[in-house]
Parts: structure tokens; C-alpha cells; sequence
């Protein structure tokens, strides 16, 4: 009770009460952590739903440009060389296959043309090396020359030759073997996708 001078007691008034600095503080850095963490999960599953997409489309360049090289022919002599159907062997042929364009013997030079190329080794300059065999002025194109409106996608192609099945591996410039291993490895946002397959020469003395 409060007693004033010459009144008769009263009930004291109710203290008041705030936030303390402490308590605003702590308040202040709990509801940041809170806040951080909930961002955090946002930004995880808005990159992951897109991820999906992007590996997709990933998946899709890198199928349809293994076919092309799949389909390409796969023959001793160069298709236009007068011994593609008769040859047994590169050495009988006057324009032989060998890895990259514009090769073949003395007699004879493989003509150099636009892409899909006439032959799977015409694609790699190189046996076992990466090269951007898809590239056309350093713009990834599809095979009539046509620009990919892909942005942030970059191919490589690499060709080697391979021992499957008993059949050995070529080891030479020349003599690529009988079996190709094909390996398109795309990459984007930091990732990439390795798509491999195989090319048999099935029918070597046909063009």
C-alpha cells in the first residue's frame, strides 16, 4: 500500500515493464538464424527442382550428337575411294581411313567437307583425344550447321580405338581397329555428363 501525507493509504500504482537491450538483442539474433535458415532451404530446393531440367537437356545433346557419329559409315578406304568395296585392309586403299579429315595417301587426299562427316574416325583429329568436334566457330551447332541456342552447354568428343570381345585395339593412324568407343561428355553449371558407345566395323569393304 502507499500512504500519502494527510490522505488515507491508496493502492500503489503497477510498476511498469519493458524489453530489456540484452533480451532485444537476443531476440534480434535468434529471429536472423531463424531467418538465414529458412532462405538457405529455399535456395537448396529452388536449385534442386532445376537441376533435373538442366540434366535433361544435358542428356539430350549428348544422345543426339552420339548418334550422328554412330551413324556415320566405319570402312577401310574412305567412302569415295574407287576400293571401298573391295578392300581387305587400309593398306589397299588409295584414299585410306584414318583418324581426321584431309589424311589418306599420297595418291590421294580424303576430301574435307561439313558435318555429318562421311566416316566415325573423320570426327577426332586424334585418337584419344578431347576435341570440340561440334563446334562451329566456337558455337556448339547441330549437323546442318545450325547454331544450338544452348547457352552455358559445352561439348567434347573423344574417339578411341578399343579392344571388345576378343577383337583387338588398332594402334596406329592408320589402323583405328575394328571397334570405336564414342564418348560425348557435356558439361554445364559446373557438372558434367559422360555418354559412351560403341562402333563396330561391321562391313569393312562396304561404303
Amino acid at each position: 500500500m502507499c500512504i500519502e501525507v494527510g490522505l488515507r493509504p491508496v493502492p500503489c500504482p503497477a510498476p511498469q515493464r519493458g524489453v530489456t537491450l540484452i533480451e532485444l538483442i537476443l531476440f534480434i539474433v535468434i529471429v536472423s538464424v531463424a531467418v538465414t535458415g529458412v532462405l538457405g532451404a529455399l535456395r537448396l530446393s529452388t536449385s534442386a527442382s532445376a537441376d533435373p531440367l538442366r540434366r535433361k537437356q544435358a542428356l539430350m545433346i549428348a544422345e543426339g550428337l552420339l548418334e550422328e557419329v554412330q551413324l556415320a559409315k566405319f570402312t577401310f578406304c574412305d567412302p569415295l575411294s574407287i576400293e571401298a568395296e573391295s578392300a581387305a585392309g587400309s593398306a589397299a586403299c588409295t584414299i585410306a581411313e584414318q583418324f581426321g579429315q584431309g589424311g589418306g595417301a599420297a595418291a590421294a587426299q580424303e576430301p574435307v567437307g561439313p558435318r555429318p562427316y562421311d566416316n566415325v574416325n573423320d570426327y577426332a583429329a586424334v585418337a584419344g583425344a578431347a576435341t570440340a568436334a561440334f563446334d562451329i566457330n566456337g558455337v556448339l551447332s547441330d549437323a546442318a550447321g545450325a547454331p544450338m541456342a544452348l547457352p552455358g552447354y559445352t561439348v567434347r568428343l573423344t574417339i578411341r580405338p578399343e579392344a571388345l570381345g576378343g577383337i583387338a585395339a588398332g594402334n596406329t593412324a592408320t589402323d583405328v581397329g575394328d571397334v570405336l568407343r564414342i564418348s560425348v561428355a557435356v558439361s554445364y553449371d559446373g557438372q558434367t555428363l559422360v555418354l559412351d558407345g560403341y562402333r563396330m566395323r561391321y562391313a569393312p569393304n562396304l561404303p
